[in-house]
């Protein structure tokens, strides 16, 4: 069983699909199906992660479904998958190149000014078709308690990433 440092949500079942106890799975990889690369998946069951073996996995219209062992009627996977978040562990993922950085790594960073003063931390993170966006959440220690929406863009806004400091730096007005 992995503990919950040790997993990456990728994905989540949203309902279940035709009689057989196939379930309808939103994924958080691009493309989707990528989801589908990462093998075994884990579900949270009593607050522990555990695997699950897929029997069948396919895009359906604009989706995907998915059939696991052991969940082979629409009663049972309605009743015990749906609304289940789908982990894989974090070592499963590919090491991320130089100047990228996976999601997860972003979110709790600190945010600063590039003079210093603080923005608070990185709360999440959206798509928005044109850039990614920063939602940065002001705390205790920050400027204010505002929440920003940063575009993602390296080299422009963002100024610096730093990991190991747990540090943003950015290039941003404030009163904005």
């Amino acid at each position: 069983m992995l503990t919950p440092d040790e997993v990456l949500v990728v994905g989540r079942i949203v309902s279940v699909h035709g009689v057989k106890g196939w379930v309808k799975v939103y994924s958080h990889t691009d493309p989707m199906e990528n989801i589908f690369d990462y093998q075994p998946w884990h579900l949270l069951e009593g607050g522990v992660w555990k695997p699950v073996k897929l029997t069948g996995k396919r895009r359906q219209g604009k989706g995907l479904v998915a059939g696991f062992e052991g969940y082979e009627d629409r009663d049972r996977a309605a009743r015990e998958l749906v609304g289940r978040d789908i982990a894989v562990p974090r070592s499963q993922l590919p090491e991320s190149g130089d100047g990228e950085y996976y999601w997860r790594d972003l979110i709790g960073l600190r945010v600063k000014l590039d003079d210093g003063r603080d923005l608070g931390r990185v709360h999440g993170l959206m798509e928005t078709g044109a850039n990614d966006v920063l939602v940065v959440r002001g705390d205790a220690d920050s400027l204010d308690r505002q929440e920003r929406l940063l575009p993602w863009t390296p080299g422009e806004v963002v100024s610096a990433v730093d990991l190991d400091a747990g540090e943003l730096r950015v290039d941003w007005d404030p009163d904005f």
